[in-house]
């Protein structure tokens, strides 16, 4: 049993504003839809329902979950699809509206198709959605007659995108491409670094080969290529964007007034300081805005902390000399090999392990990456992400309104610059320290299930009670 996910796998091209509260749904809807259709009850259904529990029920409405349902429904996919074309699936409903299901079956829709029951919370996660599809007795034409339900079925939206169906047996992966046997698996920490040891290799050449086993080197650099180009492109379009944020908070956009301020200023013939770190927060800020906007994103590992990983990779890309394409795929890859653990053994969800899992996760994965392609060892990369999960311990999930903005898009600036310290730390060392990697995973871990359920992408608690909304 190994603990590695394939890039192409954690990576994932989505859309905002959540991974687990709008990719991972619009997946479950679209995995729902298809088993519908090969059950031959397709012609008889006239209703299809989707209840909403735990942190879906509690802040769905903010995330665009009910939007996202309804669009995996009519067959689109996160991956592929135009978010315009997701935003208003729901919320745009007009009475006597209609739904063309995966399959060509087209029934009636309404807003109350939908509903939201945030206080109950199924034991297999707390994000949980249950879609049921529902036929009629008397004319199939008219759907006359009481409801009869069909079909019926329950998914986890588990972080980052992943989705486990229940009942079903648990895969690393939303197709099955991870099954395969790796030829040098781990699961722990101190498993990969043995693994280096043993074979002489880099952190990053264990993943890669891991990686090849699977996807053949040629469609894994294309595909770690894709991944970065859809990142860069986010982050290009978010520093050129202006305006106001959805969702009622009226939150303005930055990123772009700051990216016009940093190029006006580095123009300067004599320029007083340095100003990678403005930039890594304008990364960072972009990212971000990009997914609170509903935009196209990577997870990375999930939509909540989407800014961090593109964010520290530009910093490489534009601050460090001798940086290339070559060496962002080992950065990519570094920080897959770290963030592979990190799901395994505690969780990347904010329902589940509360803001720790997302951004602390994103920070540990960046910073381990970095040292990696600054020249770090793999005890050093180990190090560098172990400081950097270690001081996002007990992190909060608390977004006001329910919304991915406030803190979530200064919060990913912030870590962004804590990446890059702690990387920075780790290669003042030999990669000797006190607490290990897997110790601070677990210590997360541990800190998950003992924080209270209102500090965990439910609104409830924290800023997201304190904080009045105009």
């Amino acid at each position: 049993m190994t603990a590695y996910v394939s890039a192409l796998d954690l990576f994932s091209i989505g859309i905002g504003p959540s991974s687990s509260h709008t990719v991972g749904p619009m997946r479950a809807a679209g995995v729902f839809a298809q088993q519908l259709a090969e059950s031959g009850l397709l012609p008889q259904v006239v209703r299809v329902h989707c209840a909403l529990f735990g942190s879906l029920g509690s802040t769905g409405l903010g995330h665009g979950t009910p939007d996202a349902v309804l669009a995996g429904l009519a067959g689109l996919r996160p991956e592929t699809c135009d978010p315009d074309d997701v935003r208003a699936a729901w919320s745009g409903l007009a009475p006597g509206a209609t739904l063309t299901l995966v399959g060509g079956h087209t029934i009636a829709v309404a807003p109350s198709d939908v509903t939201f029951e945030p206080r109950t919370r199924l034991p297999g996660h707390p994000n949980a959605l249950t879609l049921s599809a529902w036929g009629a007795t008397g004319s199939e034409s008219t759907g006359s007659g009481p409801a009869v339900a069909l079909f019926e079925r329950t998914f986890y939206s588990i972080g980052g995108g992943f989705i486990r169906q229940d009942g079903a047996k648990p895969t690393a992966a939303p197709d099955a491409r991870n099954e395969q046997p790796h030829p040098l698996p781990y699961s722990s920490s101190a498993e990969l670094l043995a693994l280096c040891d043993e074979h002489d290799l880099g952190i990053c050449e264990v993943a890669r080969i891991n990686e090849e086993a699977i996807h053949g080197a040629d469609a894994l650099d294309a595909g770690l290529d894709a991944i970065w180009d859809a990142m860069h492109e986010c982050t290009e379009a978010g520093l050129n964007a202006a305006g106001t944020l959805p969702g009622g908070l009226k939150v303005k956009r930055r990123a772009a007034a700051v990216r016009l301020r940093l190029e006006e200023y580095d123009r300067l013939p004599l320029r007083e300081r340095d100003t990678s770190t403005e930039w890594l927060h304008a990364f960072a800020l972009a990212v971000n805005e990009e997914n609170a906007a509903g935009g196209r994103v990577v997870t990375a590992p999930t939509n909540g902390a989407a800014g961090i990983i593109p964010a520290v990779g530009h910093y490489y890309l534009r601050f460090v000399p001798g940086a290339d394409a070559g060496g962002l795929r080992r950065y990519l890859l570094t920080a897959v090999a770290i963030g592979s653990l990190v799901k395994a053994n505690a969780s990347i969800s904010g329902a589940e392990g509360g803001c720790q899992a997302e951004v602390g996760s994103a920070c540990a994965m960046a910073s381990g990456a970095l040292c990696a392609v600054l020249g770090g060892t793999p005890r050093q990369v180990e190090n560098a992400a172990e400081i950097a999960m270690e001081h996002h311990l007990g992190l909060t999930c608390d977004p006001v309104g329910g919304l991915v903005q406030v803190p979530c898009i200064e919060r990913n600036a912030i870590a962004s610059s804590t990446a890059v310290s702690a990387a920075r730390l780790a290669l003042h060392g030999d990669g000797t320290h006190l607490v290990s990697l897997d110790t601070v995973i677990e210590t997360m871990r541990q800190t998950g299930l003992d924080m209270s359920t209102k500090y965990k992408e439910t609104s409830e608690g924290g800023l997201a009670v304190n904080v009045i909304e105009c």
